[in-house]
């Protein structure tokens, strides 16, 4: 029966990292920590960016979870292997699949997937840290709310907002 409950903080801690990671996004990484997250926002060669150092903050703090876990704070670990499943999904649909840091490209053309990565092309068509939308990395608001969110705060007309199709092949390459 310990499992079930095992099972279920892990649920629950990634479900919680996608909160704590979009709230980090938007008030850290696009406020006080916008010089880390800057290095996302720009083109850049090689694998790495700045930005990354992100991932290995949250990546130590999930390795500390498990190690105290392990010693015997029981639900630690637990948590520890959420924000690690977190980070896992994070890495295959955010670094892969939105921003093609895989050795092949794939582009999603319906469903959940083109939902996430149509949502983050719009988060990367503001320049700047101001005035972005969809912060969340696992779940994204309808596309339209988007766009609408886009349109209000940037002052474009409806016809002159770049669709959905533009804003695709008009990103950045690895961006």
């Amino acid at each position: 029966m310990l499992w079930i409950w095992n099972a279920l903080i892990v649920l629950v801690t990634v479900i919680g990292m996608e909160i704590t990671a979009a709230l980090a996004h938007r008030y850290i990484m696009h406020g006080w920590g916008w010089g880390w997250h800057l290095s996302h926002h720009e083109p850049h060669k090689g694998w790495f960016e700045v930005n990354d150092l992100y991932a290995v903050v949250f990546a130590a703090l999930s390795i500390l979870l498990i190690y105290l876990g392990s010693t015997g704070v029981w639900p630690l670990q637990w948590i520890g292997a959420g924000m690690t499943l977190y980070g896992l999904l994070y890495f295959i649909v955010h670094d892969g699949l939105v921003h093609q840091r895989w050795p092949f490209r794939y582009v999603p053309r319906r469903g959940y997937l083109r939902r996430l990565y149509m949502a983050h092309r719009m988060h990367h068509a503001v320049r700047g840290k101001e005035g972005c939308v969809s912060f969340g990395f696992l779940y994204a608001p309808p596309l339209s709310k988007l766009q609408a969110t886009l349109r209000e705060r940037h002052g474009v007309k409806r016809g002159a907002a770049r669709d959905q199709r533009s804003v695709e092949r008009d990103a950045p390459p690895g961006k």
